[in-house]
This record gives structure tokens, sequence and C-alpha cells, in this order.
């Protein structure tokens, strides 16, 4: 199971997306700080989810983070998240 698959098992798993949408964009930093070979270190998430209902933006990404604790103190070096409600999207 590579990398992106777990953290969308486990984001589908916490929170029951109406919509997930993880890309691994770790060829785009090639060269850069966090950059490894074989990539899977930069994540996008795109993520609507009823959960957000009442959340302010921090609450969100918090809840993300936290999710993904595991990975984001191993080989994830960043992490964009983009977190909805079915009425925000």
């Amino acid at each position: 199971m590579t990398l992106r698959d777990t953290i969308a098992e486990k984001l589908t798993k916490a929170f029951a997306p109406a919509h997930l949408e993880v890309v691994d964009q770790s060829h785009l930093h090639a060269g850069h700080a966090g950059a490894r070979p074989g990539g899977e270190t930069h994540f996008s998430i795109n993520i609507v989810s009823q959960a957000f209902r009442g959340k302010t933006r921090v609450e969100r990404h918090r809840m993300v983070n936290e999710t993904l604790m595991h990975e984001l103190k191993g080989r994830v070096h960043a992490l964009a998240i983009r977190a909805a409600t079915p009425d925000d999207a």
C-alpha cells in the first residue's frame, strides 16, 4: 500500500467524506527541503465532510493533522489541506 493510499484510508475512516482527493505532489519538490528519492513526502488533500460542520478552518486542519499524526511525524514533510463541508464545496 502506498502512503497516499494509507492517508486516504485513514481520512475515509475518520471523516466519511463526500469527496476526497489525495495527491502526491512530491515530484514538484524534488531537490527542496524534505524531499526524498521515491517521493511520498509532499501531499495535497481536498476533503469534503459533514464532520467539519461548525468548525473553523484551523479546527478542520487540526482534525486532519491529528488523524495523520503518525504520517506527519514520519515520512510526510508537507501537507496542503482544503477541508470543507458539503455546503462550502
